[in-house]
Formats: structure tokens, sequence, C-alpha cells
């Protein structure tokens, strides 16, 4: 993603919501992205009925997908998914270069029942323990057949997703990064709403212009700072990206790039579920050719296709 470089504006933002913003804090080459999710993830997360757990557990997966995949170079797919033994098996997120963000889950509602209270604090990040269980999360770019698919896979080690996050980048020796997540309801409607935030440490080309001991306090103050970003605070429709990275890092010289779009938006079509039916065994086709009507739902965003007896006929392999 390229973005262009401007001074940090607290009057000519266009929008505040479902956009990725990035900046980066002078002269340490601090590069972060600051993620604000409102309808986008209110319309993914109200797709299906949920228990507001669940929810919010996708909801910060969606938003911490979209913050990672802020700092790639890639023209393809990034996904991010769980799996995992707890009442929250499966957590799908993901995010395409053009901005594209879809997500589901998968959960076993006696298991939730058992496991937590049946709502949560506003603001409250859900327990990966009790809700994902043991397991792990995989970062995945896929760029298209013709290219290697890049994955990375972590054991789950943390009580938030941010925390599981954290973990991966501290077995890595190339990035140290800070991540702060929220997925709040908020409004009269009690809209999902999501923020992120994320500072990462990339020396520049050339290395730095001061020396190690300040860029080691540049660092360590800039996660002061970050950590002081509270819950509501990311998720707050009247705050705008602009004035909350103001308030945290004015002092320390920050510069805001061009935003990058985001909106919900599921890839299945009619013609892909047709293609997905085709691939079937003859044996399948024939079983499926019983009913009068085959229905296919999507686990994204909850389509349901319908095929009749004649069109599943004429997917039959000749």
């Amino acid at each position: 993603m390229n973005f262009g470089v401007s001074a940090l504006s607290l009057e000519t933002e266009p929008r505040s919501d479902d956009l990725i913003q990035p900046f980066q804090i002078d002269p340490f080459a601090l590069r972060g992205r600051l993620v604000r999710l409102g309808p986008t993830v209110d319309r993914i997360l109200s797709q299906h009925d949920y228990p507001a757990p669940v929810a919010a557990i996708l909801g910060e997966a969606i938003v911490l997908a979209v913050v990672l995949a802020g700092a790639l170079k890639y023209d393809g797919i990034f996904t991010l998914q769980t799996k995992s033994d707890g009442p929250v098996r499966l957590i799908v997120a993901d995010v395409s270069t053009d901005g594209a963000v879809r997500g589901y889950a998968q959960y076993d509602s006696e298991r939730l029942e058992a496991a937590l209270e049946p709502s949560l604090r506003p603001g409250h990040s859900p327990s990966v323990p009790d809700l994902i269980g043991g397991g792990y999360i995989a970062f995945t770019v896929d760029q298209g057949e013709d290219t290697e698919r890049y994955q990375a896979i972590v054991e789950l080690v943390g009580d938030t997703l941010a925390e599981c996050a954290q973990h991966y980048f501290r077995q890595s020796e190339q990035v140290q990064a800070g991540l702060k997540l929220s997925v709040a309801r908020s409004g009269p409607e009690g809209s999902w709403r999501a923020g992120g935030l994320m500072l990462q440490r990339v020396p520049p080309e050339g290395g730095y212009a001061v020396i190690a001991d300040d860029v080691e306090d540049a660092w360590r103050r800039a996660m002061v700072l970050m950590s002081t970003a509270t819950p509501a605070e990311l998720v707050d429709p009247e705050l705008s990206p602009h004035r909350l990275l103001y308030r945290l890092f004015h002092d320390e010289g920050v510069r805001v790039f061009r935003t990058h779009r985001v909106e919900p938006r599921c890839r299945c079509s009619r013609e892909r579920i047709a293609n997905i039916l085709r691939s079937f065994p003859a044996d399948d086709i024939a079983e499926l050719r019983q009913d009068e009507v085959t229905s296919v739902t999507c686990e994204f965003c909850n389509t349901r296709y319908e095929f009749s007896r004649e069109e599943i006929a004429a997917l039959a392999p000749a």
C-alpha cells in the first residue's frame, strides 16, 4: 500500500471510520497504523446471530487482521485464523489489498454458556483461554495461484488476541511491535465498533542519524504513550483518528500518511458456489439430486444460494 505523507491536520479529515491511518514518529522511524472500524465491523458481526462474547472476539480478530494487513506489501488476501479446542473452535478474518474485509466464527453454544457470562462489559476484551482455549493462530498471505503462499503459525499464548500476536512478534527477530485493540457496542442502537493501534520499530534505510541509546529511549517512550490510549478512545466515533494520534504523540513529531479505506465485502457468488459443487464426486452430486432444492449458505456473509434438482444435475461431470 502506498501512502502520501502529510502534516498532521485536525481540521481536514474527510472520514473517521472504516479506515487504516498510517503514521510515523520522527526522527526514529517508528511506524504505526491506527484502524477504526464502524459500519464495516457492525455489518460483519450482525450478519450472524452471535452471542456477545463470540461477536466481540471475532471483532477483535477482524480489527487485528486489518491492522496487520496494513503493515504488509502484498497483492492478494491476508488471512488471520485461529483453530483451537475451546468453545469458539474456529475464527477466520481476511482482508484484501483493495480493502474488502470479512470474517466468521464457529462455536459450541453449550460449551460457551458453561464457560462464560452471557454478556461482556463495554470495552472488555474476552479471555482467549476461556473462549478459544488451546490451539494456534495463523497468518497467511495468498497472492494467487502463481505465487507461493506465506504462512506463519504460532501457539495461542495470552489473554487477548493482541497478546497472542505480540507473542508471535517476540518469536521473530525481525519485528518489534506493540498492539492495542478494542471492540465494543456504541450509540443508541448498540452498533459494534472496533479500533486498533500498532507501532513497529523498523530501522530506516541507511541506519539512524541518532545514537543507539536515543533510539531505545524513543521506543520505550512511544510504547508508554501508546499504552495510555484507552479502549473507549480507540472506538470513540467523536474522537477522530488525527486527534487521537495528536493526543498521544504530538510531542514526538508524528506524521500521517494517506488513509486506506476498508469495507465489508464477501467474495462469495452463485458462480463460485456452483464451481465448488461441480468439483464434488459424481456420487455426491447424485445424492444431492435426490432433493428438490439444494441450499448452500456462505459462512462469511450468511447469504443463501439455492440450486434446483435440474441445476444440480447440470453440474455433474459428463
